[in-house]
C-alpha cells in the first residue's frame, strides 16, 4: 500500500485537472490517476470555441495548459488504470492494476464511454472503418465517403470536421431534425460536402477486411437500402464510467452518479464530477465548475476528519 494521500482524483479530464488544481492549492497532498493521457475528451477534440477566455483553442492545447497549471501548484499525476474504490473506516482505498493507494477523499472524474449501435458488423469492423473518434481516425479516410450516425452536438461537429478528409459525409439520424445546437447545425447545413439522411437507422455494417457499405432502414416508411461508405463514425451518446465505484454509491436509472450540491455522492468522502454524474449539460465548463466545487468540498470534508481525530485523542 502506498503512502497516504489527502485527495485522490480518478480521471485527468477538465474536471479532474481542475479538482487537482484546487486540491493542490489548498495544500492537500493530491494525486490524479489517469488511464490514458491527461485531458480526457479534450485530447480528442479538435477545436474548443466555448471555453471562456479563448475564442478558439485546440483541445489538446487546452488540456496541456490545464495539466501544466495544476502541476505548477503541486498536483502529482500518474498513469494508472483504476480498478476499484472501497471504504476502510474513514479512509478511501483506490485500487489500480499495479498499486493500491490510501486517501481521505476521492473525486471521481471518469467520464463516459461511447455507446455502440449494437448492429451486426459493428464489433467485427471496429478499428477497420468503424470509429468513435473523428480526430483519431479521420485522416485514414481521405477522399472516401464517410457516414456519421447521430444528431447531437458531437455527431454534427465531428461530421463537419470529417469534411476535411472525406469526399462526402452523410449524417444519419433517426429523427427528422437534429438535436445539436443551432450554430453547430448551421455549419453542417452550409457545408456542401454534408448530406442529411433523415428518419433512418443503421441496421448492419458490411464489409470484408474493412467497412464497405451500410444497410439502412427508414423508420417511417420501412424502406431499406444500401449505402456505400468507407467508414462510419458513431456518436449516439455514451455511458458513464461508474464501474469502479462501490455499490453503495447511488446512481440513476441510466447509471449516472447522483451527487448533492457539494458534488458528494451518497458515500461520504467520495465525490463525482463532470460527465460521470447526473446533470443537464455535459460541457467543459460544467466539468471545470464541478471540479472546483468538489475540491473545495473535499477540503472541508478532510478538515472534519482532522477535527474528529483531535476530539478522539482528547
Amino acid at each position: 500500500m502506498n503512502d497516504q494521500y489527502d485527495l485522490i482524483i480518478v480521471g485527468g479530464g477538465p474536471g479532474g485537472l481542475t479538482a487537482g488544481l484546487y486540491g493542490a492549492r489548498a495544500n492537500l497532498k493530491t494525486l490524479a490517476l489517469e488511464r490514458y493521457i491527461p485531458g480526457g475528451q479534450l485530447a480528442n477534440t479538435e477545436l474548443v470555441e466555448d471555453y471562456p477566455g479563448f475564442e478558439s483553442i485546440l483541445g489538446p492545447d487546452l488540456a496541456a495548459k490545464m495539466e501544466a497549471h495544476a502541476k505548477n501548484f503541486g498536483l502529482e499525476v500518474k498513469s494508472a488504470d483504476v480498478t476499484g474504490i472501497r471504504c476502510e473506516g474513514d479512509d478511501r482505498i483506490v485500487e489500480t492494476d499495479d498499486e493500491t493507494y490510501r486517501t481521505r477523499a476521492v473525486i471521481v472524474a471518469t467520464g463516459g464511454s461511447p455507446v455502440w449501435l449494437g448492429v451486426p458488423g459493428e464489433k467485427e469492423l471496429s478499428g477497420r472503418g468503424v470509429s468513435y473518434c473523428a480526430i483519431c481516425d479521420g485522416a485514414f479516410f481521405k477522399e472516401q465517403v464517410i457516414a456519421v450516425a447521430g444528431g447531437g452536438d458531437a455527431a454534427v461537429e465531428e461530421a463537419v470536421f470529417l469534411t476535411k478528409y472525406g469526399s462526402k459525409v452523410y449524417i444519419i439520424h433517426w429523427r427528422d431534425k437534429l438535436r445539436a445546437t443551432k450554430i453547430i447545425q448551421q455549419r453542417a447545413f452550409d457545408n456542401p460536402k454534408i448530406e442529411m439522411i433523415w428518419d433512418t437507422v443503421v441496421e448492419e455494417i458490411k464489409g470484408g477486411d474493412k467497412v464497405e457499405s451500410l444497410s439502412l432502414k427508414n423508420v417511417k416508411t420501412g424502406e431499406t437500402r444500401s449505402l456505400d461508405v468507407g467508414a462510419i463514425f458513431v456518436f449516439i451518446g455514451f455511458h458513464p464510467n461508474t464501474q469502479i465505484l462501490p455499490p453503495e454509491v447511488t446512481r440513476d436509472e441510466n447509471d449516472y452518479v447522483i451527487t448533492d450540491f457539494h458534488m458528494q455522492t451518497s458515500v461520504p468522502g467520495i465525490f463525482a464530477v463532470g460527465d460521470v454524474r447526473q446533470q443537464l449539460a455535459r460541457q467543459v465548463t460544467n466539468a471545470v465548475g464541478d471540479g472546483t466545487t468538489a475540491a473545495i468540498a473535499a477540503d472541508k470534508y478532510i478538515e472534519t476528519l482532522h477535527d474528529k481525530a483531535k476530539a478522539a485523542a482528547v
